[in-house]
């Protein structure tokens, strides 16, 4: 699903007009965007949580050289399913 079809499908469930739609999804996802470039954890009861993980730098190897090289320190998000939805799948059935 894409942010598109997120707005079609509050538009379809909740009858509201697709410019309220459409802001709703974006203050959801800014306010998801702010949250983790300030190093915040959200956690979504039911889905899963989002966090920012630190990674070291360290020495690789260039693929098409082989030479050492530096590779810079980095963060990175990382999500992690919840155990509800984790066997929602394992079951195949639809949450709702």
């Amino acid at each position: 699903m894409n942010r598109s079809e997120l707005v079609d499908a509050l538009v379809r469930r909740r009858g509201v007009s697709r410019r309220v739609a459409e802001e709703a999804v974006n203050l959801f996802f800014e306010g998801m965007k702010e949250a983790l470039v300030a190093g915040r954890r959200i956690e979504i009861r039911g889905f899963g949580t989002f966090k920012v993980r630190h990674y070291e730098g360290y020495v690789g190897r260039n693929p098409k050289t082989g030479r050492p090289m530096r590779v810079p320190p980095k963060r990175l998000p990382v999500f992690k399913l919840s155990r509800v939805l984790k066997a929602q799948l394992a079951r195949g059935r639809r949450g709702g």
